[in-house]
C-alpha cells in the first residue's frame, strides 16, 4: 500500500510516520495484514510535484496538513480549506479514487454555539471532503480530534499538556486559569493505533450530540475509541509528583491503559539532558553498600545491596513484611532459620544463575558473601515500604 501523508512534519504526521516506517520495516510486527510501500511525506516545503507523483500513486491519503496558529485568521481557511481543495483536485486530476483521512477539529462541532475562524475553516473543509466522496465514490473517513498529547507535540502552541509538561520539566512558570476546567484528551499512540486501524479497514465511526462523541456503526465521522476527559488541576498535579519521584523515588500509580501512565511517558519526552539522570543515596559502611532504587505507592520498593568479600547481612526477622532476594553477581549463601523451632533452608546463590529467594515472614534471614575477592550483588524487593515508626524488623542471628 503507497501511502500520501500531509502535513508530515507536524505532530501527528511525525508519529504516524515513525509507526508506518516501523512496520514497513519488519520491527512492528502488531499489524500483520498492513503491507506498507512507498510514504509519500509532503509537507509546506515540498515540491509541487511530489504531490502530484503521490495523487497519481496512493493507495490510501492521509490529510493532516493544517493551520492552528497563523499570523492573519484568513490564513485558517486558505490553510484548511485551500490546500484541502488542491489535494482533491490533484487526485481527480489522476482518476483516484483511494481512501481519504481528513484530520479535522472538535471545534468544527462549536458552529452555531461559539464560532471561531479556526472552527468555520475546519468545517468548510469537512463539507469540502464529504462533497468529494459523493461526487467520486471515494471512502472519506473525518476524523474530530479533540485535544491531543504526547511526544514530539510542541509547547506553547496549541496544547496545553504539552506547554505544562515542557515548563514543569524544565523548571519553567505555568499559568493556570481555572483548574477545575475539565479537557478531553486523545493520546498520540491511540490515535496512530486507530489510523493503522483505518488503513486495514476498521476504523470506529461516530457521531456528535453537540457535546459528546458517540461511537456507533454506520456513523457520519470517525473517531479513535479512546480518550480522557481530566481537569487542568489534575494535569499539573500529576506532573508535579512526577517531577519529584527522582527525590522521593515513590512512583505514582500507573496502571495500564491509564491516562497517568500516558502522561509520564509524554512527561519525560521532554526532560533536559541533565534530568535523565539523577543521583541516589548510597548507604556505605564496612560491610558494603545499601541503596534504595524504587518505592511504589502499593507495590514496596526495590533496592541494591553490595556485600564485601566474606561478610554476612541480614540477620533479622518480619512479623509480615516479605521479600525476594535476587542476587545479580558473585557467589553466596541465603539461610533461613523458622522462629521457634530448628527448621534452616540453604540456598546456595549465583550470578551465574540468577533466581528469586523469598524470605519468608516468620524466618530469620540472612545472606552471605562466599567470595574472597568479589563483591555480591543483590537486588531486593520488600513488599512494603520500610516504615522507620514501625519497622517489623528484629535481630536475630540464623
Amino acid at each position: 500500500m503507497n501511502i500520501l501523508i500531509t502535513g508530515a512534519k507536524g505532530f501527528v504526521g511525525r508519529n504516524l510516520t515513525a509507526a508506518l516506517e516501523a512496520i514497513k520495516a519488519g520491527k512492528d510486527k502488531t499489524h500483520p495484514a498492513l503491507s506498507v510501500g512507498e510514504l509519500y511525506l509532503y509537507d509546506i516545503d515540498s515540491t509541487p510535484e511530489l504531490l502530484e507523483t503521490a495523487c497519481k500513486n496512493a493507495d490510501f491519503v492521509i490529510n493532516l496538513a493544517g493551520v492552528n496558529r497563523p499570523q492573519n485568521p484568513e490564513e485558517f481557511m486558505q490553510g484548511n480549506f485551500g490546500f484541502g481543495s488542491t489535494l482533491l483536485e490533484t487526485l481527480k486530476k489522476y482518476s483516484n479514487t483511494c481512501p481519504v483521512i481528513l484530520s479535522s477539529s472538535i471545534q468544527a462541532t462549536c458552529i452555531g454555539r461559539y464560532d471561531s475562524e479556526y472552527g468555520r475553516s475546519k468545517k468548510a473543509g469537512e463539507e469540502l471532503f464529504f462533497e468529494y466522496s459523493e461526487a467520486t465514490g471515494a471512502k472519506v473517513l473525518v476524523y474530530r480530534f479533540p485535544n491531543l498529547f504526547g511526544k514530539w507535540c510542541r509547547p506553547n502552541y496549541n496544547s496545553a499538556v504539552a506547554t505544562f509538561c515542557n515548563n514543569i520539566a524544565n523548571d519553567l512558570e505555568i499559568t493556570v486559569s481555572d483548574p477545575a476546567v475539565e479537557l478531553e484528551l486523545l493520546y498520540i499512540d491511540d490515535l496512530i493505533d486507530e489510523m493503522l486501524d483505518a488503513l486495514e479497514g476498521k476504523e470506529h465511526r461516530c457521531e456528535f450530540d453537540g457535546v459528546n462523541t458517540v461511537l456507533t456503526e454506520g456513523g457520519k465521522y470517525c473517531a479513535a475509541p479512546v480518550t480522557h476527559k481530566v481537569t487542568l488541576g489534575e494535569i499539573v498535579d500529576l506532573l508535579r509528583s512526577f517531577k519529584a519521584q527522582p527525590q522521593t523515588l515513590v512512583m505514582p500509580e500507573i496502571p495500564k491503559g491509564s491516562f497517568a501512565k500516558k502522561l509520564y511517558s509524554t512527561y519525560l519526552s521532554y526532560l533536559p539532558k541533565e534530568k535523565v539522570s539523577f543521583p541516589l543515596k548510597k548507604n556505605v559502611d564496612d560491610r558494603g553498600s545499601f541503596t534504595e532504587l524504587l518505592r511504589t505507592a502499593n507495590c514496596g520498593q526495590i533496592s541494591v545491596n553490595i556485600s564485601k568479600p566474606g561478610i554476612t547481612k541480614g540477620q533479622h526477622w518480619h512479623h509480615t513484611k516479605w521479600e525476594f532476594f535476587i542476587v545479580v553477581s558473585g557467589k553466596g549463601l541465603i539461610q533461613m532459620h523458622k522462629i521457634g523451632s530448628d527448621e534452616v533452608l540453604n540456598f546456595d546463590v549465583s550470578g551465574d544463575k540468577i533466581e528469586a529467594v523469598h524470605m519468608l515472614p516468620g524466618y530469620t534471614h540472612n545472606i552471605i558473601n562466599l567470595s574472597d575477592s568479589k563483591d555480591l550483588v543483590t537486588v531486593m524487593w520488600a513488599n512494603e515500604l520500610f516504615d522507620p515508626a514501625k519497622p517489623d524488623t528484629f535481630f536475630e542471628v540464623v
